[in-house]
């Protein structure tokens, strides 16, 4: 019997994961391997099992096409991330069951493909025995070991189109536009789209914000005859003492859901300036459509250096994107806290630099 090798997708969806899908079992069928792909996240190893097997001769349209023909799963029995950044273990009964799910199919390892709720359940399997290596999937940015994960350049590439398409419409008004986006705790998104596309305000998580100095750079900008301005917001970002803005009552066993920030922010912006403030919730569209060439290169590097990490018995390690070079890290060394946007990077001073108001 050649050689099996499974893969599952767990948590948001993204751009990239087909293309990730499609690298594995190209580079597997190389080496003259099978690959089965599990349908809605882990819940597709137990049983009833789904899955199906991927021939890479049929998985060509997948490097530019978004989501994921496996489907996805954020939710349920093997959600890992519950409250605000908090965890939880699984049911060993859970572990036993996929370890014998891969038996009966008999599957030499897993690649799995996810964030830091799907990679942290990743390792708590190859704690339980589960031959298994990861794959850094969110468009948050916020997994440590790793640089970049792939699905974060497509969603700035989304926010900072949206920004461009918003910068008309406020100078013809001459309207405060708020911009909201993904990035649960992590600024990332907000804060490269913000630089990218001309913000004049970044609020980001990292950074409690004052809504005195908002508007002091909007009466900044008046008084520079700029009627208008561009605030993009990260929906984890809070005002200085304040909590999260979050959408709805948590749900048992899931994240807390962040998001109308933007909505709190451009209602403070009108009453506190007198100008007129529109919201924009950017939301699912930074997940959809197809990854930019930068996330298509990346997710192939990946892919096959999951194949790579098999083919040498490397399990529990993650590939990486090291800004030079695809490697690996153990999966220990990504998960269980997030990566955070550093005060005093480069990215930072830069917007300061130039003028940017971030909310401090």
């Amino acid at each position: 019997m050649s050689t099996r090798i499974g893969i599952v997708t767990g948590g948001g969806d993204c751009p990239g994961l087909n293309a990730v899908i499609r690298a594995v079992a190209k580079a597997a069928a190389k080496r003259g391997w099978e690959t089965i792909g599990f349908l809605g996240g882990y819940e597709g190893v137990l049983e009833p099992q789904r899955y199906v097997q991927l021939k890479y001769q049929e998985l060509g349209s997948l490097l530019t096409r978004g989501g994921t023909i496996l489907g996805t799963a954020n939710r349920g029995r093997f959600s890992a991330k519950v409250g605000h950044g908090e965890s939880r273990r699984l049911p060993q009964e859970l572990i036993d069951g996929v370890k014998a799910g891969l038996e009966k199919l008999g599957i030499h390892a897993l690649v799995s493909i996810g964030g830091d709720g799907s990679l942290s359940i990743a390792q708590q399997l190859f704690e339980g025995g589960v031959p298994i290596v990861g794959v850094p999937k969110t468009i948050d940015n916020d997994l440590e070991g790793t640089v970049m994960t792939f699905g974060f350049e497509s969603a700035v590439a989304c926010a900072t189109d949206a920004l461009d398409r918003l910068h008309t419409t406020a100078e013809s008004h001459n309207r405060v536009m708020v911009l909201e986006v993904m990035g649960r705790y992590a600024g990332w998104i907000a804060l490269y789209a913000g630089v990218a596309g001309g913000a004049d305000v970044i609020l980001i998580p990292e950074i409690p914000f004052s809504y005195d100095r908002i508007c002091a750079k909007i009466e900044e900008r008046e008084k520079a005859d700029k009627r208008f301005a561009m605030i993009i917001v990260a929906e984890g970002a809070r005002e200085q003492g304040g909590t999260f803005v979050t959408a709805g009552a948590q749900a048992e066993n899931r994240e807390a859901r962040l998001g109308g920030i933007a909505a709190v922010v451009a209602q403070q912006m009108e009453a506190r300036t007198g100008k007129e403030a529109r919201a924009c919730v950017l939301g699912h569209l930074q997940r959809g459509g197809s990854p930019t060439h930068f996330d298509r290169a990346l997710c192939s590097m990946f892919g096959t250096e999951a194949v790579e990490l098999i083919a040498e018995g490397r399990f529990g390690q993650m590939a990486a994107f090291l800004g030079s070079h695809v490697d690996a890290v153990p999966i220990t060394q990504a998960v269980g806290r997030l990566k955070t946007v550093r005060t005093d990077g480069s990215l930072i001073r830069t917007a300061r630099a130039l003028g940017i108001c971030l909310g401090d």
